[in-house]
């Protein structure tokens, strides 16, 4: 029984480790359990160190979770390697079982932006080993070709790369011409050429944050309050990532210090259960709040 238990956790694992995320639907039913064995899964792989997110309805693990790491560590190969690896295998001409077999296994892992177009995956996986040696060695690079949906150009674009987001599909940037921080998208990228200038700019770099709301910002705002029974468990349930941020007081109550983004997402949880909340803070947040419940009293 227990060797039947340890496959089906090893399977929802890789499951969950997948690029493709699942709701919590579609995974009780592809594995046969139930929802609340999943949820107890969810707890047991968060008690082992592994980073469950949830964005929206879509249940996945992070593959920055400790064990991700260590067991890359052992295996021994770098993200540019494997882009070295994926390249070859696009290069050679064999079409056998063996080399397909390891392409779909670097896909599933790695996330190379897979496209139908060879050529542009090919394409792709050049502009993140190029974006990530230029992070690693803080230079600059050019971004050719780059389409904007928004300003409708497609143009270069000269910018101090920082960090690769979203499972290397995007890279956050600043760009010295706008004197702005940007996210860019790798796809939009015709290539990158990484220069011998050294970024100039760095004290300017902003980090893009995203709280477990899924908003978005470069700064960060931690609100605390104490969460009753009801508020604890809702907030485990349609936020599973929240529980870091969560420890157990006396008299079934529980603290939550939790960094956001903005206080929207984090006011409509407070604001529908705010008879089983306590807010201690921040006073931007309890500002916020008041506001809101002005407003309404006086809608």
């Amino acid at each position: 029984m227990r060797h039947d238990k340890l496959e089906r956790e090893l399977n929802l694992l890789l499951l969950l480790a997948g690029n493709r995320g699942y709701t919590s639907e579609q995974i009780c039913d592809r594995m046969n359990i139930s929802r609340r064995n999943f949820y107890y899964y969810l707890e047991f792989f968060r008690d082992c160190g592994f980073i469950v997110e949830k964005v929206g309805s879509i249940y996945s693990i992070d593959r920055q979770s400790p064990f991700f790491t260590r067991l890359q560590e052992r295996i021994d190969f770098t993200e540019d390697e494997m882009l070295t690896v994926r390249r070859l295998l696009e290069a050679s001409n064999k079409r056998d079982a063996i080399t397909a077999n390891l392409m779909r296994k670097l896909d599933r892992f790695y996330d190379f932006n897979i496209l139908a177009d060879n050529e542009l995956r090919e394409q792709s996986a050049h502009n993140v080993s190029e974006l990530h040696k230029a992070i690693k060695f803080k230079r600059m690079v050019v971004l050719h070709r780059y389409n904007s949906p928004h300003s409708k150009t497609e143009k270069d674009r000269l910018v101090e790369p920082f960090m690769l987001m979203n499972n290397n599909n995007e890279v956050r940037c600043y760009e010295p011409l706008s004197r702005m921080n940007k996210t860019f998208k790798v796809s939009r990228m015709g290539d990158v050429e990484v220069l011998d200038d050294e970024w100039g700019n760095e004290e300017r770099h902003r980090m893009m944050y995203t709280d477990i709301f899924m908003f978005s910002d470069e700064v960060q705002h931690e609100v605390e309050m104490t969460l009753g029974p009801l508020s604890f468990n809702i907030l485990k349930e349609e936020y599973p990532s929240a529980t870091k941020y969560i420890r157990a007081l006396p008299d079934r109550r529980w603290l939550l210090r939790l960094p956001v983004c903005s206080y929207a997402g984090i006011g409509r949880f407070v604001l529908g259960l705010y008879d089983d909340i306590e807010v201690k803070g921040d006073e931007g947040f309890k500002e916020y709040l008041r506001k809101k419940v002005s407003a309404m009293s006086n809608g």
